[in-house]
């Protein structure tokens, strides 16, 4: 299949033409049609699968096709759980518009308000933004939301991962009840299913890859070291593989900017991305891992999210997560778009339960390796302290008739436990 054949204009097919791209991906072969017939869409795909131009093309023909009079008001929101991803999408569309008059604004917090009020001010019809801001811009009066046409709810797993139950609640509280919805999520777990169940209208179902599958490009490898020797394992494979561009994982923001001083005292220059870094410091360290001027990006989930970095080789997860879905998310880094990719995931006694819940989810079994020289001298498969660490339950939902999906009980407990484990990372 072509593009020329999911019923896209001349001017989007001439935008994907000078991008170099023939041939859609599976995810966007199939919402794209379902999109331009205007239903509702509950789509299971991975990042690197080209997810976003699978909503974001058949967005740009339904607004230009069906043009306003008057002054530009916001006529789709596309909401994302960071800052990276919403400057993606915004990326991504100011790509693929570039032969129409679509005006597209992103807003994100850890920035300057003021020139984002300036914009809205102007008149936008996309809007890409992250949950916090977005709030802060309505409650000043800065944003009219009341013609929003399109609603994509993207990586929706990640947004209640994170917290953002009740500020999604409030925004779907904002938004016209009559309305397209979109949900995008890596994975159809319970919790997702029971969202868009308070979202989506006689959704079609579009998946991509399976449900919590990896990427089958990903050569996984699970290698067996003591704590305490990890940093240099990670030094040594790095220098001994020549490996010029490495994403590795850690756990929390402490860790990153530990790893990331080690590894460049070592001779080899890394930089560290988290929530405490400055909007600024993370573009700019994203920015010099791209052009090869820093060789190593450390970073935690919740700042990787949403990153894009073309033909990434190498993926270390330098600790397990101790949610199992994020490793899914983390290895989806690499391996993007039908290229090939390694990750390596680095395991200490403790984290023996992680790899049994990452192996249970995914239904298959790790083969166990070491490396001379690294060989682990702890107690393998000891038995770690009892930890909590599944997904809070989603809080409730409004739908589209204005009543409340109610969620569980506990979910107010259950995302004050999330708040307070994510704050660290």
């Amino acid at each position: 299949m072509t593009f020329n054949e999911l019923g896209l204009s001349s001017d989007l097919l001439k935008a994907i033409e000078q991008k170099g791209y023939t041939t859609p991906t599976p995810i966007q072969q199939k919402a794209i049609p379902v999109i331009l017939d205007r239903k509702d869409v509950m789509a299971s795909a991975q990042t690197g699968t080209g997810k976003t131009a699978g909503f974001v093309l058949p967005i740009l023909q339904i607004l230009t096709q069906e043009k306003t009079q008057g002054k530009r008001k916001v006529r789709s929101l596309i909401l994302t759980p960071t800052r990276e991803l919403a400057a993606q999408i915004y990326d991504n569309i100011l790509l693929y518009s570039k032969h129409s008059d679509i005006r597209a604004a992103v807003v994100f917090g850890g920035v300057n308000i003021n020139p984002q009020i300036a914009t809205l001010r102007n008149g936008v019809d996309i809007l890409v933004a992250t949950p916090g801001r977005l709030l802060d811009l309505y409650g000043q009066k800065a944003v009219n939301l009341s013609s929003i046409e399109v609603f994509v709810l993207d990586e929706a797993d990640r947004m209640l991962d994170m917290g953002f139950a009740k500020d999604i609640n409030r925004i779907l509280g904002i938004i016209p009840p009559r309305r397209q919805n979109l949900l995008f999520s890596a994975t159809f777990s319970f919790e997702i299913k029971k969202l868009a169940a308070g979202i989506l209208r006689d959704p079609e179902s579009v998946e991509a890859t399976p449900e919590n599958t990896t990427a089958e490009k990903v050569d996984q490898r699970i290698i067996m070291v003591d704590k305490g020797r990890k940093p240099a394992l990670v030094a040594q494979m790095i220098q001994e593989g020549d490996w010029h561009q490495v994403l590795v994982f850690t756990r929390t923001k402490h860790g990153a900017n530990k790893l990331a001083e080690k590894l460049t005292k070592s001779g080899i220059v890394a930089a560290a991305i988290h929530g405490n870094k400055s909007q600024g410091a993370r573009t700019k360290a994203l920015d010099d891992f791209k052009k090869n001027n820093v060789r190593v990006l450390v970073a935690t989930d919740i700042a990787a999210r949403g990153l894009d970095i073309h033909l990434l080789p190498h993926v270390i997860n330098y600790e397990l997560p101790n949610i199992p879905e994020d490793y899914v998310h983390r290895i989806g880094r690499t391996g993007r778009a039908g290229a090939s990719g390694e990750a390596i995931s680095l395991v200490c006694n403790e984290e023996y339960a992680f790899l049994r819940d990452i192996e249970k989810l995914l239904d298959l079994k790790f083969k166990r390796e070491q490396i001379a020289g690294f060989e682990p001298t702890e107690t393998i498969e000891a038995k770690p302290e009892k930890k909590e660490h599944r997904r809070p339950q989603n809080a409730n939902f409004k739908r589209n008739d204005g009543t409340a999906n109610r969620g569980d009980k506990n979910s107010a407990a259950n995302k004050d436990k999330s708040k307070k484990y994510y704050k660290n990372r």
